[in-house]
């Protein structure tokens, strides 16, 4: 039986009592995201993808110890999109510290059209060009016209999926083959296209929803 949950933080406070209703709200007040029932209360439909799962071994005094490590990634495909990595002894515990930790990372993402060969104002894409990096591992995300598709490696994909991006040119630099860092670069990138600063004017031109 599902536990009741009982805020601890301001945000969550606010969430319970019904004075924030929508994920755009929470974030917008600038408060620590600390407790992930906060997204499960105002993201009902979250859907998550495990991006990497490996067993490690750590040789120790006392012996080998294994553990897992597991990479998660969470959204709703409509704009929210998070990342998490989780590790624990058991698979179980390490999946879920990983989505725990993707839902407390989650992020609003710019969508739009900003591709010049298409035009049509729907945010089917990213709205400019943005880049991210995570360790050696850098993205660059950029506006592709509708049809397109997702034009990344399989492994960044259900990144873009979940954060409900369908057409993008994408390009990956360094070792690209660290499936955990190309992800959170990919999810740093997205990040971009809130945290850039567009004049009004130039929002209607690159079809931005919000």
């Amino acid at each position: 039986m599902k536990k009741e949950w009982k805020p601890k933080t301001k945000l969550g406070k606010l969430v319970a009592s019904g004075q924030i209703t929508s994920m755009e709200e929470a974030l917008a007040t600038n408060l620590p995201l600390l407790e992930p029932e906060i997204v499960d209360t105002l993201l009902p439909n979250l859907s998550w993808v495990i991006l990497e799962r490996r067993r490690t071994v750590r040789v120790t005094d006392s012996g080998r110890r294994s553990s897992w490590r597991v990479a998660v990634v969470v959204g709703n495909r409509n704009g929210y999109v998070g990342v998490g990595v989780g590790k624990a002894k058991e698979y179980r515990d390490a999946l879920n510290k990983a989505i725990k930790e993707a839902k407390l990372s989650i992020i609003k993402v710019r969508r739009g059209c900003g591709s010049w060969e298409c035009g049509c104002g729907l945010p089917h894409s990213v709205p400019f060009k943005v880049e991210g990096k995570a360790g050696s591992v850098r993205v660059v995300l950029k506006p592709a016209p509708r049809g397109v598709g997702l034009v990344a490696a399989d492994s960044i994909k259900p990144v873009l999926e979940l954060a409900g991006i369908r057409d993008v040119w994408s390009k990956g630099y360094g070792n690209t083959r660290s499936r955990i860092n190309f992800a959170l670069a990919t999810y740093r990138a997205l990040k971009q296209t809130t945290t850039t600063r567009l004049r009004p004017e130039d929002l209607a031109v690159v079809g931005v929803d919000w």
